[in-house]
């Protein structure tokens, strides 16, 4: 089951946040060979997405996932709230959810 965290990005600013997964016993899962993806969205049959840039910690063994936007990508999201999700698939294809929640994306006034 994917953990539940509501997120707030600042309009044109850049915003990453990383992610420790762990294992029901509380230990920190090896990501080595795991991929990853992410989206936001403006609702949840939307057919428009902005990607996460979703990148691992070195060593993998350390079980961290980062999530980051730049500038740009946050300056094209328009004030509001959203919905997104992060998931991760390992070497046999398994898929599995880590996060999901709302975001709620400021406006910016210094442009």
């Amino acid at each position: 089951m994917a953990a539940k965290a509501n997120i707030v990005i600042d309009q044109g600013s850049d915003f990453s946040s990383t992610i420790t997964v762990t294992d029901s016993a509380d230990a920190t899962v090896d990501l080595t060979g795991y991929t990853g993806s992410g989206q936001i969205r403006k609702h949840y049959t939307s057919n428009t997405k902005t990607d996460f840039t979703v990148s691992f910690g070195t060593p993998r063994t350390e079980g961290k996932v980062t999530i980051s936007l730049n500038r740009t990508q946050t300056s094209a999201l328009e004030a509001g709230r959203y919905v997104y999700d992060v998931e991760i698939t390992n070497s046999a294809n398994t898929r599995s959810r880590l996060v999901e929640g709302i975001v709620t994306i400021t406006p910016e006034v210094t442009r």
